[in-house]
């Protein structure tokens, strides 16, 4: 399900309300580090054929025509969201990109938040990491415990360390949202002990302000994955919720 602009929407976000989408990869494309077997955009191989990614200008001109049609239209805007074809702080322009976004915002939309879907793979950079703070919902995928469990379910290109994307979670100070997707195959399970323990070990570790866990809603690439109900994830999660960890579940 590649998006074909820049600006897309506003859609209905199960997570985030009305939201305004921005894709920072190619239009007819896909650049991820990550090749996730539940990614609705389909395999990074079958992706390839537009590898033009949008300058910072492009991305201002784009979000300001749209945000002027939006406000002109009356349309309502709960969330400007960097989600797109692919991982969106990989834009080299991504930093600019924030700052032009939160200023056109302030200008169209006051009230409107500013989310970031990412991988958490470059919050160890300085300047992905800053540009982040500076938004309302800086959203960071954590699916697996283990880096084995994350070559299973993410399959990320190069190398990834958990512990270091956990560390890097811990200088947000719990000003972020951690996002992670239950499922299970025939190879693995999310809600088995092994794996959900440690995972909720990790949540105490970093407290994150806000849990967004969720599971498959659309078509995936990989076959035979299985969902789990509101229902179900929530008697996953109830001892983190028992705690007083803010979390939001959807089926």
């Amino acid at each position: 399900m590649l998006r074909e602009d820049t600006v897309f929407g506003p859609i209905f976000s199960r997570r985030l309300g009305s939201s305004l989408g921005i894709n920072l990869l190619p239009r007819n494309g896909k650049i991820c580090n990550f090749d996730c077997i539940y990614c609705e955009c389909g395999w990074n191989k079958d992706g390839r054929s537009d590898q033009v990614i949008p300058t910072a200008a492009d991305v201002r001109s784009a979000l300001e025509d749209k945000l002027r049609e939006c406000l002109l239209a009356g349309t309502p805007i709960d969330s400007i969201t960097f989600s797109g074809d692919g991982e969106p702080t990989l834009n080299p322009e991504f930093p600019r990109i924030i700052r032009d976004t939160l200023e056109l915002r302030d200008a169209f939309y006051p009230a409107a938040k500013v989310s970031v879907l990412t991988n958490a793979t470059r919050i160890g950079r300085p300047e992905v990491f800053e540009a982040l703070r500076l938004v309302d919902n800086p959203i960071l995928k954590l699916d697996a415990p283990t880096p084995e469990l994350a070559a299973r379910i993410n399959r990320p290109s190069g190398r990834y360390s958990v512990e270091e994307i956990v560390e890097g979670m811990e200088r947000f100070e719990g000003n972020f949202i951690m996002q992670t997707m239950f499922l299970r195959s025939a190879d693995f399970d999310t809600s088995s002990r092994e794996v959900l323990f440690p995972w909720m070990d990790i949540v105490r570790r970093v407290h994150p302000r806000e849990i967004m866990v969720y599971t498959i809603d659309r078509p995936t690439p990989a076959e035979g994955l299985q969902k789990f109900t509101e229902a179900e994830m929530r008697v996953l999660v109830q001892p983190l919720i028992d705690e007083g960890f803010n979390i939001q579940i959807k089926g």
